[in-house]
């Protein structure tokens, strides 16, 4: 099966050969690596030196808002199940308080260049409550004109006049989670949301004025087919939203208790989950969709497709990214932050996280401060998410080392990379190739120092 596009080449045989386990790399080392040893102190003690120099990176900020009022079977992210929306308030007082330790820490220097509200569902809060939030941002941090502010959005939780109040605060970015429009999909996870929801959702947020819309995809959940799928897809492309997430359902029920609500009956084959892949991937593709990474798609002319073109196109947390590297601050449960080279994530309950703010100690449960060798590998795994060449003599200028003799061993393990072309390995650069590019998840792992320790991690697979 291949594509009529050259933006990329689809083949079975090398899906089958090059599947494996492995990283989704939004971080190196990967959050599984994060370790109790980094402390507040840590934290603090990075923050400070972010304080102390000129010149630091612009800030990107998450906000992690955990309430839902249903539970999704297939949700892995950390959240809290409830319909007391009064709970709200508490929370917005905690997340203030964060947000002053950390201002008071992190020195005048607070130019923001993105935003990103996740969940759990943002639109729980009321108008009232996101406007509280957003002023409480605005006061501690110092956003740029033209700042990418984002927000992920239950199509069940849109109202009359909804989108109109999130651009008016400022958001210019939304992602839906559609994850399928078949109802017997929709039943089997807990999720029921009609195609004429999602329709009416992306068009209030035209009329609205967001300048970039994205809907999530899920395959490999419960009672999908190909053939129900393609009906998704057809709806989908119809609605053309900007940009497109495909994902793969990760079934751990062992990890995550929501899921042992699926029933493991009724979720696709090994084989059925291959063919549907590769349909929807085909179909975004010729439906004019330009593959970004992994399981992103965009418009020829979103920024998202753009940074890809000129080498720009970065990854952190959120994902792919089109702006520069930032230094990320994360608020609230369970958010991770990346300030200088260190890696921190707060307390995963709202008990904890109100236990530490109480004390006016910063929530942080664990972290990781990165080796000279870790900002190295760091940065060649980043390059090759991004489809980026890795060139050497800047690498070399950069980290004071000979490429080809620091990395002797992975050049080696990379030759069958190489020889199924899927890279080229130049004497200047490696570089990845059209067909490779679906599977710069197993290359960059021949970077990744850690693979060969232990971890809980349970890593989903490339399909």
């Amino acid at each position: 099966m291949t594509s009529p596009l050259p933006d990329i080449e689809l083949s079975e045989e090398l899906i089958r050969r090059f599947d494996k386990l492995g990283p989704r790399y939004t971080s190196y080392p990967t959050a599984d690596r994060f370790n109790t040893g980094f402390t507040e102190q840590s934290y603090l003690d990075h923050l400070a030196q972010r304080a102390g120099k000129p010149g630091n990176p612009p800030l990107s900020i998450y906000v992690h808002l955990p309430f839902c009022e249903s539970l999704c079977y297939f949700c892995a992210c950390n959240k809290i199940i409830t319909r007391e929306h009064g709970r709200v308030a508490e929370y917005l007082r905690y997340l203030d308080k964060e947000m002053a330790l950390v201002a008071a820490r992190i020195g005048p220097d607070r130019k923001a260049v993105q935003l990103h509200l996740g969940g759990g569902t943002p639109t729980f809060f009321s108008a009232d409550e996101l406007g509280q939030l957003m002023a409480m941002l605005r006061r501690h941090f110092d956003f740029s004109p033209d700042a990418e502010l984002g927000v992920e959005i239950d199509p069940r939780t849109v109202g009359e006049g909804t989108l109109a109040m999130l651009a008016g605060l400022g958001f210019n970015r939304n992602s839906f989670g559609v994850q399928d429009f078949d109802a017997a999909v929709q039943q089997a996870v807990n999720r029921i949301q009609p195609l004429e929801m999602v329709e009416k959702a992306v068009e209030e947020s035209r009329k609205a004025g967001f300048e970039s819309i994205n809907a999530d995809l899920i395959y490999g959940l419960p009672k999908q087919t190909l053939t129900s799928f393609g009906h998704t897809l057809d709806s989908l492309i119809r609605i053309a939203p900007d940009r497109i997430a495909l994902y793969n359902y990760a079934h751990l029920p062992q990890r995550f208790k929501a899921q042992r609500l699926i029933n493991d009956s009724d979720l696709p084959s090994a084989e059925e989950r291959l063919q549907i892949f590769m349909m929807s991937m085909q179909r975004l593709l010729d439906a004019g969709y330009v593959y970004i990474g992994l399981d992103h798609f965009s418009k020829p002319d979103d920024e998202l497709n753009k940074a890809r073109l000129d080498k720009t196109l970065h990854r952190n947390f959120q994902g792919y990214t089109t702006r520069a590297e930032c230094d990320l601050i994360g608020f609230g449960v369970s958010a991770i932050s990346k300030v200088g080279n260190s890696y921190s994530q707060s307390v995963r309950t709202v008990n904890a996280y109100y236990e530490r703010l109480d004390q006016g100690r910063l929530p942080l449960e664990k972290g990781f401060a990165l080796s000279a060798d870790d900002v190295l590998r760091r940065e060649i795994i980043m390059t090759l998410m991004c489809s980026a060449p890795v060139e050497f003599e800047a690498v070399n200028r950069a980290h004071d080392i000979d490429f080809s003799t620091y990395f002797a061993h992975e050049l080696a393990l990379l030759k069958p990379y190489e020889e199924a072309g899927l890279i080229t390995i130049d004497p200047d650069a490696i570089r990845v190739t059209p067909k490779g590019r679906m599977f710069v998840r197993a290359s960059g792992m021949v970077f990744d120092s850690y693979q060969t320790q232990p971890t809980t991690a349970a890593y989903s697979k490339l399909i």
